[in-house]
């Protein structure tokens, strides 16, 4: 099987052991992605609404190194660290999703890596071959 890789060339990567984004075949698999800058700091600290859009867009920019877009994806995770700002999670979401309307799941995490974080979001994308 064929793989593409896509990497956010954080150091982290290789000691871990991931990449951003992984295609194989006609399945796009982002991994957790959350609300930083090309510097690696993070947006929208205290603003979960914000820090959802940010995590989308680095989502989709990862989709777009493989020809691939948010109109593609099918399923979204999204792990938040206070599950009462749904609504205003879910209305980034939607903003976003609009009428492609992936499966998505939400559920409440402990912590994310950072105190600052509030969001992460996981994708999967189907593309053609």
């Amino acid at each position: 099987m064929d793989r593409q890789r896509v990497s956010s060339g954080t150091e982290w990567e290789p000691i871990v052991g991931y990449s951003r984004a992984v295609r194989a075949g006609d399945q796009i698999h982002v991994s957790g992605t959350t609300a930083t800058d090309e510097e690696g700091e993070v947006v929208g600290v205290g603003d979960p609404a914000a820090q959802t859009r940010q995590a989308i867009e680095n989502a989709e920019a990862a989709l777009g190194e493989l020809d691939a877009d948010l109109t593609d994806v099918v399923r979204t995770r999204l792990y938040v660290t206070d599950v009462d700002d749904w609504e205003a999670i879910g209305r980034a979401h939607g903003e976003a999703f609009g009428d492609v309307r992936p499966a998505a799941t939400m559920v409440e995490v402990s912590r994310l890596i950072d105190p600052e974080m509030l969001v992460e979001i996981e994708a999967v994308a189907v593309v053609e071959e």
